[in-house]
């Protein structure tokens, strides 16, 4: 199968690397480039395409607002030269988010995306004191005690890992976290969330309060999240 692309940038140098790029990629076809988002959207009324490699910092339409009215069926993969919007691309389901200026095997790292399942990116440790988790580039991976974390949060085709210092983005699901995680720390509070017990400030009926932060309990998870507290109430 082959992966109809559109380029969707208002940098000439920027999309020229990424024409040249998908021409190299065998399972990848490039279908239009725009430098207006606008025009790009006109475009989308009428023609099919899988993959957008889309600008973020755009005139009249940024690349965020344009994913926002897009079919959720297109994928997106952010080209930016700015890092401070990789949280909120990761929020809006986004297949990667590319740093300008981008390396060929940064890119094929982004687009090989397209032709996998969610892939076990949590490696556990039989001590149970840390875990590695994966990162972008190959077989790179960033060792985390468990001591540190605070809460995890579920970005639809991402996890966010909250500690003190930092936030860890990675490809993966809630769920395979989860199961790296010991049970005994750590508590699921709703379908996004999953905290780290000691480290729970207050709660009341609706919220858990970690590091300032607060928190929604999910109704599903409501009852066992509140077991999990008498056991530890005087």
């Amino acid at each position: 199968m082959k992966y109809k692309c559109m380029i969707v940038d208002d940098e000439p140098p920027a999309t020229r690397i990424l024409e040249n790029y998908i021409g190299k990629v065998s399972f990848l076809e490039k279908t239009a480039v725009f430098n207006d988002a606008l025009k790009a959207l006109e475009f989308l009324n009428t023609q099919k395409v899988d993959v957008i490699f889309l600008d973020i910092q755009m005139p009249q339409l940024t690349g965020l607002q344009l994913s926002r009215i897009i079919s959720k069926e297109i994928k997106v993969i952010f080209t930016t030269a700015y890092p401070d919007f990789a949280l909120e691309g990761f929020e809006l389901n986004a297949v990667d988010y590319l740093l300008k200026p981008i390396a060929f095997e940064r890119f094929y790292q982004a687009v090989s995306k397209l032709n996998t399942d969610s892939k076990t990116e949590v490696v556990p440790n039989n001590s149970a004191d840390f875990i590695f988790i994966k990162t972008d580039g190959k077989n790179k991976f960033v060792k985390l005690f468990l001591d540190e974390i605070l809460y995890v949060e579920s970005l639809q085709n991402y996890v966010c890992i909250h500690t003190q210092n930092q936030q860890i983005i990675t490809h993966s699901s809630l769920k395979n976290v989860i199961e790296s995680l010991p049970e005994r720390d750590f508590v699921q509070i709703h379908k996004s969330y999953v905290v780290a017990l000691k480290q729970i400030e207050s709660t009341d009926s609706f919220s858990v309060f970690v590091n300032g932060k607060e928190l929604p309990i999910g109704a599903t998870f409501k009852d066992g999240f509140f077991e999990r507290i008498d056991q530890n109430k005087i």
